[in-house]
């Protein structure tokens, strides 16, 4: 019912508390929800485990009927009554499956549910966090839901070898404590005989453990070290997936260098391909020696004890059958928590991702609902690094400004301006000091009413493969008029007015053949009519004329006053001479604010500006 990989094993080995913690945490979020899946899979996992024996008990009992005389009537009542159970056992079987699997498809189907809806509602630190992003990788190619499914099977597996076990020693245990027929017993009835019996069969299952134990680590080794080789080999592949990514590739003549490299990785990984699988074969050399070995000597005692008269004709067959179902379960029973074990790691990785706490959602205090749009902002002794940095971004940043200001932020690379705008949208939050708003600390307002604050062009904006209504209004239920109007002042109206569905016209033909493809410069516009239909007090803009050609840049330069209105805007650029228009511009520079005014103050300034000017202006002369 399950097909699951084959796992790295190595012998017998426990997980920590930590891991069993995460385990049952995953299981326990499936409790909560799906009850009946849990109880499902026990019922199926004690049918699976008891039915074989009812097989071997039935076949047993009639080996001995048929030895003993038995009527015709009485061999076919017995097989009657065991086929019947036995069939109507693997209905029940049939239907739990059917049940079973189903509820599992599903859960397959809303995997990404869960973990996208975390992503959205997670701090956004978390997002650019290196070891955040490793673990919704691993999650991701392990599967959410898929890895809980995945443990449900190694669950249903463990619960059958462990009914097995059992089962095996109730079959079994009269056979080491009496005589069936009252022969007398001698060393091979005695208790002696069956612990060293028990002894030599259990020492086979530790050779069995030791030497899978070491072939699997070896195999293992080989295995981590091809992965280095993967991900390289990932990167040489997507090379070829995509014409633009051959352009370079072909015309400076890199087919060479490409060639060598991919061939180099080829023959490493190849190598390691050939190691593991030479470790799997002997490990499975080894398995299929000592089962078979194992069910030699099982029939060698079980048939002695038969021949001497311990055990009846019928009982070889049902105690040689259980002591092997017991000695293949307990080695499953080793093999499965090993597998739980190696999976656990990634239950892990799942539990703790999707308890990442949101510390941006603990402020409750309602932002203040004003008329007159009036919000002032202020960076009180602002200093700011990243989570495992030691280098500051911003220090001791103090500044303040009104709604209804027209700011410009210029600086070098790596001078803090994005940082600052991402401190003020609440991506991040301070280091030390605090950022107010009408003279209260932005973390004590509630994070959502807090966003709404805010309409933002970022640099690396992102335009959905949704209708073009959708896009600008971030949303389903869409204005008409107002988007038309946030299109027609972001520069967009006749490229809108061109379209043949309008705003239901899709950007994009990922999903609609009728789909329009959108240029570089039309999607900026388009983000920018996004950020106009929100009609949010502040108005931010980090490089929004990046990709338009420049017709389309004076457009937004002349334009600009009329898209953000009486609202408060914060533009962020490279290019000087798009800051003219704004009152107030503020020079950054290893993380402070080192001049502040308007061009025609900091052109007449000895600084930063002046020379950024000078040196970019001469291009325009």
């Amino acid at each position: 019912m399950f097909t699951i990989q084959r796992p790295e094993r190595k012998g017998v080995c426990l997980m920590s508390r930590k891991n069993w913690k995460h385990t049952f945490a995953l299981l326990g979020s499936l409790a909560g929800k799906h009850t009946d899946v849990l109880v499902s899979l026990v019922l199926l996992s004690v049918l699976q485990a008891v039915r074989p024996f009812i097989a071997m008990i039935l076949t047993g009992t009639l080996v001995d009927a048929v030895h003993e005389g038995a009527s015709m009537e009485t061999l076919f009542g017995y097989a009657a009554a065991g086929v019947g159970g036995i069939c109507l056992m693997a209905a029940a079987e049939g239907v739990f499956i059917m049940f079973f699997n189903r509820k599992l498809e599903y859960m397959q189907e809303i995997q990404g549910l869960p973990l996208n809806r975390k992503s959205m509602a997670m701090d956004y630190e978390y997002l650019e966090d290196v070891e955040v992003h490793g673990k919704r990788q691993r999650i991701e190619k392990f599967g959410g839901w898929s890895l809980l499914a995945t443990m449900l099977s190694i669950l249903n597996k463990l619960i059958v070898a462990t009914v097995t076990v059992i089962m095996a020693v109730c079959v079994v245990l009269p056979m080491f404590v009496r005589s069936n027929h009252g022969v007398s017993q001698g060393f091979l009835g005695s208790w002696l005989m069956s612990v060293l019996f028990l002894a030599v069969i259990l020492l086979l299952v530790w050779l069995e453990f030791r030497a899978g134990g070491y072939f699997n680590g070896k195999a293992a080794e080989a295995r981590k070290q091809i992965s280095g080789y993967e991900a390289r080999s990932k990167y040489y592949l997507d090379i070829l997936s995509g014409h633009e990514k051959q352009k370079d590739l072909r015309v400076c003549k890199q087919q060479r260098l490409y060639q060598k490299e991919f061939g180099d990785i080829a023959f490493h990984m190849k190598k390691g391909v050939d190691k593991m699988a030479h470790f799997y074969v002997l490990d499975m050399f080894t398995q299929q020696s000592v089962s078979a070995l194992t069910g030699f000597l099982v029939y060698v005692f079980a048939g002695t004890l038969a021949c001497v008269g311990i055990i009846s004709i019928g009982n070889v067959v049902t105690y040689a059958a259980s002591i092997l179902k017991f000695t293949d379960a307990v080695g499953r029973m080793a093999i499965l928590l090993n597998r739980l074990k190696g999976y656990a790691v990634f239950a892990g990785d799942y539990v703790e991702y999707m308890n990442l706490p949101q510390r941006k959602h603990e402020g409750a205090i309602p932002v203040e609902k004003r008329r007159d749009g009036k919000f002032s902002v202020e960076f009180d002794h602002v200093s700011f690094r990243y989570p495992g940095s030691e280098t500051y971004v911003l220090k001791d940043l103090n500044l303040k400004f009104e709604i209804g200001e027209k700011m410009a932020i210029v600086g070098k690379n790596g001078s803090g301006k994005t940082t600052f705008i991402k401190l003020l949208c609440r991506l991040y939050d301070v280091t030390e000091g605090c950022i107010k708003v009408n003279g209260i600390d932005i973390r004590k307002y509630d994070y959502a009413e807090y966003c709404d604050l805010f309409a933002v062009v970022f640099q690396d904006f992102q335009v959905f493969s949704f209708p073009l209504g959708e896009n600008v209004a971030s949303g389903s239920d869409v204005d008409v008029k107002r988007a038309e109007e946030a299109l027609e002042r972001a520069g967009l109206g006749d490229r809108y007015r061109r379209l043949p569905e309008g705003l239901r016209t899709s950007i994009g033909k990922e999903f609609e053949e009728n789909g329009v493809t959108f240029s570089g410069g039309e999607k900026q516009k388009t983000a920018i009519a996004r950020a106009i239909y929100k009609d949010a007090p502040f108005v931010i803009m980090d490089e929004p004329t990046a990709a338009l050609d420049p017709e389309s840049e004076c457009e937004v330069y002349a334009g600009f006053d009329k898209m953000v209105g009486n609202k408060t805007s914060i533009y962020i650029s490279h290019r000087l001479a798009s800051c003219r228009f704004c009152q107030d511009i503020l020079v950054f520079d290893q993380g402070k604010v080192i001049q502040r005014g308007s061009h025609e103050e900091l052109e007449h300034q000895t600084g930063l500006y002046r020379e950024l000017w000078e040196a970019q202006a001469q291009y325009y002369a």
